[in-house]
């Protein structure tokens, strides 16, 4: 079973249920990376850094094994409000959508970076839009990005 079929297939089934919450989660996963507010996937690498976790999200990038981030470290990265807003939106709480984030957000930068480098935007909208048809179907319309989540 390939990483796009996991996730289809409940990868967060333990905290959402349902495609509907799954694809509210790579939304809000999506929409962090393509932040020009925050700077895309390279901003967030640089706030990583910041928070003294660029390690971790190099891992991620990098080739080798991917470092885990816990639902508490990915509140740090992100901040309280931002987890707060992304859990109105799946109607869980802060707790169960940063669970959601530490497990989803390192498969997704991870299979995003197969070169060990960080995407061109181009690159990045291209790759992210791949993983939405996986999850949603061709035919089906992938979740609209919104850019107000930062």
């Amino acid at each position: 079973m390939g990483f796009f079929d996991e996730v289809a297939g409940g990868l967060l089934k333990n905290v959402f249920s349902g495609q509907d919450a799954q694809g509210g989660m790579l939304e809000s996963i999506m929409a962090i990376l393509k932040s020009s507010e925050s700077g895309g996937a390279e901003g967030l690498l640089s706030t990583f850094n910041e928070k003294r976790l660029g390690e971790v999200m190099s891992s991620w990038i990098g080739t080798g094994e991917n470092l885990p981030i816990s639902s508490e470290q990915i509140q740090q990265v992100l901040g309280s409000d931002q987890v707060q807003q992304i859990a109105e939106k799946l109607g869980v709480s802060p707790d169960d959508a940063s669970l959601g984030l530490a497990e989803m957000f390192p498969q997704i930068v991870d299979k995003l970076t197969p070169d060990g480098s960080l995407p061109t935007q181009d690159l990045l909208h291209h790759g992210l839009g791949m993983i939405a048809d996986r999850l949603f179907g061709k035919r089906a319309s992938p979740p609209r990005c919104r850019h107000n989540i930062i």
